[in-house]
């Protein structure tokens, strides 16, 4: 199975599928879609409006990596389901975490 995130230079980028109005705020594990896309499924309870769904998926990410808010940015997908986000930091170790939090794999292309 393919990771949703792939290593960078500065850190990594995580592919995400986001679950507004989640009923809870968590990682919910890896998903490849019918196109074969690997996504991380994250669930938040806050509406997609006005950005208030990006900024609790960038908490629920910064918090499950235990980084600092200013570690992860959205790159695109503001208004799309699919999103990617950055996350700065040591790029191997962030990868290492999010297999573990979501049984994928340890590292990998996305």
């Amino acid at each position: 199975m393919a990771a949703p995130w792939r290593i960078t230079p500065g850190g990594i980028e995580v592919r995400v599928r986001a679950t507004p109005r989640g009923g809870r705020d968590a990682l919910d594990g890896v998903e490849t879609r019918d196109d074969g896309l690997p996504v991380l499924k994250v669930r938040v309870r806050a509406a997609p409006e006005d950005g208030a769904a990006n900024a609790a998926i960038r908490d629920v990410l910064r918090r499950a990596l235990g980084l600092p808010a200013s570690a992860v940015t959205l790159a695109t997908g503001a208004a799309a389901r699919i999103k990617l986000f950055r996350v700065a930091g040591d790029g191997p170790a962030l990868a290492e975490r999010l297999a573990a939090l979501t049984g994928g794999p340890p590292a990998g292309g996305a």
